[in-house]
């Protein structure tokens, strides 16, 4: 089953609520895990990374805190659960360590019935992953109003 991990859940929790602030605003990772109701110290790890990979903004010092460092359009799906789990993969043969020569290292994947359409999923995976970006995961849904005709 392929789940988003607390890491995850918490990025776009916390990128959420700073995305909604003015671009001079600071949260502090107390206050954010407050208004969340999470974990302070799992969601200064995750705040950590995403500062490290330059998604958000940390600033030092008794008023400090974060803020956005990059408009959430311009932030994939694909690259954020990539900086704080790594890339997602549906087995271990699509993304096989590989020898020196290049060559997969996998033990059966040559009389691996399902490895080509296990890649194709994978594939489809990432490029949706990819196309799917922070803004339509933290913008509220549309209200849908009842039709009376």
């Amino acid at each position: 089953m392929l789940a988003l991990t607390k890491k995850t859940g918490y990025a776009l929790i916390a990128m959420g609520q700073l995305s909604q602030l003015d671009g001079e605003t600071l949260a502090s990772a107390r206050e954010l895990a407050g208004s969340l109701n999470v974990s302070t110290s799992l969601l200064m790890n995750v705040l950590k990374q995403l500062a490290s990979a330059g998604y958000i903004e940390s600033v030092r010092g008794a008023h400090g805190g974060y803020r956005m460092a990059i408009k959430p359009g311009e932030v994939s799906l694909a690259d954020l659960v990539g900086v704080l789990e790594g890339p997602v993969k549906l087995s271990e043969c699509v993304m096989e360590v590989t020898g020196e020569d290049g060559q997969c290292t996998c033990q059966v994947m040559a009389s691996c019935p399902v490895t080509d359409p296990v890649h194709r999923v994978q594939r489809k995976l990432h490029d949706f992953l990819t196309s799917v970006t922070l803004d339509e995961i933290v913008q509220p849904a549309p209200v849908l109003t009842e039709h009376k005709g």
